[in-house]
């Protein structure tokens, strides 16, 4: 996990950290904000949360003040789901990604790839340019890391990705590049990597679907907090409550490693993997395109350990953009709330993104498989926020005609009561294991990892060690940081 210490690039590394006056946060300070040091506190009070400013890596936190500018810190964001909305009577709450800088949460699996390598020597942001291959929000988050650290961008992304993230990559600075397809075609960003190796030795690859700090980072940050947060909704301690479920769509699979933390806590926990009908990898083994921004598909990413997987759910893209209607449209708000849930919620359903309502109407799905009641919650990330997908509106408007009361109410009875329990796999021992072996055929045969590596993956000793790389991971930081310091 950590790497070997490059001294002579490390030192050039911190010099120009010092130069931009960067200090870079220990995931124990992610974990708990109340821990930063108070001067950053207090001069975070005057920084915007996606201001191009060495401050906001202390943001990289769930525990952000949900304002855009000069926020401190609090207990986190998160939104509990009325019964009048999903339906069910279990507890379901999404975690808000959108008060993250860059406003979605994959700013922190960007900080998790970039910073092991970059305080042990092994990226040098004076020579090198920083590469981030991408279904989206992801390359952002990258793209915001580099600026801070002064070195160029490069971000790799598909084609058919929302206006709004190709806008906000110019507007950093960042090189864009746009690969054939949509959100399915990852062997294509893939390929695009291998060019670069060849062709660029000034590039630095960083693979959110390989590298084991995008999982480490949501292991002691995104667990813990969901921990937290479960502890606090069972404020009585009469342990009446059960975690009974955490649903993540899969993408690079960093988000989904928040459940092989919570397993350690809560062993009958249910880890469950959501992805698109139309293309269902984990499902059926299967292929194709669809509409879900943010859940890249049509492989096993190295860093999903599919062996603390216990469920599969599968959500179409059609329900996913009728839904977003629904939560957007003035039409869909008001039949909302005519059907009894609470304005104050109606109003806070523009923190759901498009992978956010898909991670949501698997969990409903996974409530009434397991025939959950009110003493059980499940959690979800809310990754992004439909800040980034206004345009997917104004395109659905032009295409489909204003949205009407019978436009709403007709979605809201098929896609949201009308859930059920279809495309939802539970995974035995044996359906796991062929999970994993499939990643042979993206890893092994095309991305040139060692067999036996693979192997060592299906281990569980393997994840365990993995994820105990936290302390030495700050304590490298706090080297790095005592050589900025001292220079």
């Amino acid at each position: 996990m950590n790497p070997a210490v490059n001294e002579a690039v490390r030192k050039r590394a911190a010099a120009r950290c010092r130069e931009r006056g960067v200090i870079i946060p220990t995931l124990a300070q992610q974990r708990d904000p109340r821990t930063v040091p108070a001067d950053v506190q207090q001069r975070l009070r005057s920084v915007g949360l996606s201001d191009v400013d060495p401050l906001n890596l202390f943001r990289i936190t769930w525990k952000n003040e949900p304002v855009d500018h000069g926020g401190r810190f609090g207990d986190g964001n998160w939104l509990e789901f009325p019964s009048s909305l999903t339906g069910v009577d279990a507890r379901i709450v999404g975690l808000v990604g959108r008060w993250f800088p860059t406003g979605a949460h994959k700013v922190g699996a960007a900080f998790g790839c970039l910073v092991p390598r970059l305080v042990a020597g092994q990226f040098d942001p004076t020579t090198q340019k920083a590469v981030w291959p991408s279904t989206g929000n992801y390359c952002r988050g990258g793209a915001f890391d580099s600026a801070l650290l002064g070195c160029r961008a490069v971000a790799i992304l598909p084609e058919g990705m929302s206006r709004e993230r190709f806008e906000w990559l110019a507007s950093i600075g960042a090189e864009v590049i746009a690969t054939p397809g949509c959100e399915s075609n990852v062997k294509e960003i893939y390929d695009k990597c291998w060019e670069i190796r060849r062709t660029r030795p000034d590039c630095v690859i960083f693979n959110q679907f390989e590298e084991f700090g995008n999982a480490l980072w949501h292991y002691h940050v995104t667990g813990t907090f969901i921990e937290e947060v479960f502890r606090r909704l069972d404020s009585a301690g009469s342990h009446s409550l059960r975690l009974a479920a955490y649903i993540s769509a899969t993408g690079s699979a960093g988000t989904i490693a928040a459940g092989d933390y919570l397993r350690t806590r809560f062993p009958h926990l249910r880890v469950v993997a959501t992805e698109a009908l139309q293309c269902p990898t984990l499902l059926q083994c299967g292929f194709g395109d669809h509409r879900i921004e943010g859940i890249g598909d049509k492989h096993i990413p190295w860093i999903h350990n599919v062996r603390n997987t216990d469920v599969v759910a599968a959500i179409d893209d059609e329900q996913c953009l009728a839904l977003m209607r629904v939560f957007n449209e003035d039409a869909g708000r008001e039949a909302l709330q005519r059907r009894g849930v609470p304005r104050s919620v109606v109003e806070r359903l523009t923190d759901l993104g498009i992978s956010g309502i898909c991670n949501v109407v698997a969990a409903i799905k996974v409530a009434r498989h397991f025939e959950l009641g009110p003493r059980d919650v499940l959690f979800t990330p809310l990754t992004d926020s439909m800040d980034l997908y206004r345009s997917r509106i104004a395109e659905l408007r032009a295409e489909r005609g204003a949205y009407s009361t019978a436009d709403a109410e007709r979605h809201i009875a098929r896609h949201l009561d009308g859930i059920g329990v279809d495309h939802l796999r539970e995974l035995t021992y044996a359906a796991r294991k062929a999970l994993h072996n499939f990643k042979y055929f993206t890893w092994v045969e095309q991305q040139q990892r060692d067999v036996n590596d693979l192997r060592r993956l299906w281990d569980p000793d393997f994840w365990s060690e993995t994820f105990a790389g936290a302390e030495d991971w700050d304590r490298q930081i706090a080297e790095f940081n005592d050589l900025i310091r001292s220079g």
